[in-house]
């Protein structure tokens, strides 16, 4: 996998989503070669669903939020329910890292489809949690840093269940 941040061409939509790339290709890289048994463990005895295959399905599902129910005011079929908030996380150790990560880019190739559609200043269809109507833009920024956050959780998770550094 060929992975960069460097758009090739310099127009904002054109940087905007080349980060969103870069950042998910990063996600998907640090998967690689990781072991079934090990994409299910949680190492972090704080964080019992911090586990490789939970942050993979969290970030796919993150970003249906945001682009799915929020942006285009779809009803929310996520994973998740009021009584378990991180469903997500918790039901991705029941799917091989493959179908996660496939999924993950199916999806990515889609919502790269929503957003050449859509001009970047299109308020999305429902509000966010401090009531306002966030635009394209700002979604794109939101889902860029959701995605390297929680790369850094997977470069830590990684290197305790099997050493990997590096990626």
């Amino acid at each position: 996998m060929t992975r960069t941040d460097t758009p090739p061409a310099w127009d904002e939509r054109t940087q905007l989503t080349t980060f969103l790339d870069y950042a998910r290709d990063t996600a998907r890289a640090k998967c690689e070669d990781v072991s079934a048994e090990n994409a299910r463990k949680a190492p972090l005895p704080g964080s019992p669903l911090m586990t490789v295959s939970g942050l993979i399905n969290h970030l796919r599902w993150v970003e249906y939020f945001w682009f799915q129910v929020v942006f285009l005011g779809e009803e929310d079929e996520g994973p998740w329910t009021d009584e378990d908030p991180d469903r997500e996380m918790r039901i991705a150790v029941d799917f091989p890292l493959p179908d996660l990560l496939e999924e993950y880019a199916e999806q990515a190739a889609r919502y790269r489809e929503l957003v050449a559609a859509h001009d970047l200043d299109t308020k999305a269809k429902r509000t966010n949690s401090s009531g306002r109507r966030v635009d394209l833009r700002w979604i794109l920024l939101h889902l860029t840093e959701e995605t390297a956050r929680h790369n850094g959780h997977l470069d830590i998770l990684r290197e305790l269940v099997d050493g990997t550094t590096g990626v």
